[in-house]
């Protein structure tokens, strides 16, 4: 019965709920926008207002969550462990700052790089089966898969293991520099709007908003293009038409065929996105550090005074 009252009172276990926090609350704001960049990124053409049109009228609105379950079940695991595994490692890589002070800038910035190729190992899968959910309509015409666990059996039983890894080498290469700039953002910007919050931690919630959404504008920018080229790998199946033999096959045949605007497909979708998410993720955790950090201190009070 004392094992959450203990854990949520350690470092380890603040950081690690509190990140599951925060991704849950950013794949509930974000997913209708996510749903619309994927379907901009694998269609030749067509704007983010005529697909969520179209998509409206044809398929209903709850379109746009398909596939949620996928990334929604193991969300709360998964960024609670980026958040704890960066917290880590931002410590590990600048070991000279005491455990009082804030890590410094590079450490923020190299332990994000180690958290990002880290997770990639998790989120390549799950990111697999959502991207094949969100487009099964223009993919899979002769069969609908009705969730994530059909999907990966499917994949499973057509592609086999390597199949369902498909896209894990560029989403490595996405999600490792794109988490060194998501994390040094969020720091940098945090204290620029509240200077001394990244030491007293009390930073008011516009500040937490606006520099989380502006960290997540950051990390997209800086690895769009390779973002559209995993996105393309991971959608072919065994019966698509167009052929990807690999990252610099997907990346030639993209530009030889659409131009070199393709790379840039959906970003403003995805800044858009990227904006809101990110600021309900870092408000969500910093405001369940805060929680965890208050609960801890009144346990503390109690224990104090019942010992008087």
């Amino acid at each position: 019965m004392d094992f959450w009252p203990e854990f949520l009172a350690s470092s380890w276990g603040k950081e690690f709920v509190a990140g599951g926090f925060g991704g849950i609350a950013g794949i509930m704001a974000g997913y209708p926008l996510d749903s619309v960049r994927v379907r901009q990124q694998s269609s030749p053409s067509g704007s983010a207002f005529t697909i969520l049109k179209n998509v409206a009228a044809t398929e209903g609105p709850f379109a746009l969550y398909r596939g949620m379950a996928a990334p929604l079940a193991s969300v709360t695991f998964q960024n609670a462990m980026v958040f704890q595994i960066y917290a880590i490692l931002s410590r590990g890589f600048d070991s000279s700052s005491s455990s009082t002070e804030p890590p410094s800038y590079k450490g923020v910035a190299l332990g994000g790089v180690g958290a990002g190729a880290i997770q990639s190992l998790m989120l390549s899968p799950i990111e697999l089966i959502k991207i094949r959910l969100q487009l099964q309509t223009r993919v899979q015409h002769d069969h609908i898969e009705r969730g994530p666990l059909s999907v990966a059996k499917n994949i499973l039983r057509t592609e086999g293991w390597r199949g369902l890894y498909r896209g894990l080498t560029i989403t490595a290469l996405r999600d490792a520099p794109s988490h060194g700039f998501y994390f040094w953002t969020y720091e940098f910007m945090r204290e620029k709007l509240h200077p001394g919050c990244r030491t007293s931690g009390q930073e008011s919630f516009n500040t937490m908003l606006v520099a989380g959404g502006l960290a997540g504008v950051a990390s997209w920018v800086c690895c769009y293009p390779l973002d559209v080229v995993k996105t393309r790998l991971q959608a072919q199946t065994p019966t698509s038409t167009v052929k990807y033999n690999g990252i610099v096959d997907c990346l030639r045949k993209s530009v030889q065929k659409d131009g070199y605007s393709v790379l840039w497909r959906g970003l403003g979708t995805a800044v858009s996105r990227a904006f809101v998410v990110n600021g309900a993720i870092f408000t969500a955790y910093e405001t369940a550090l805060r929680v965890f950090n208050r609960v801890q201190e009144i346990r503390s009070e109690i224990s104090k005074d019942s010992k008087q």
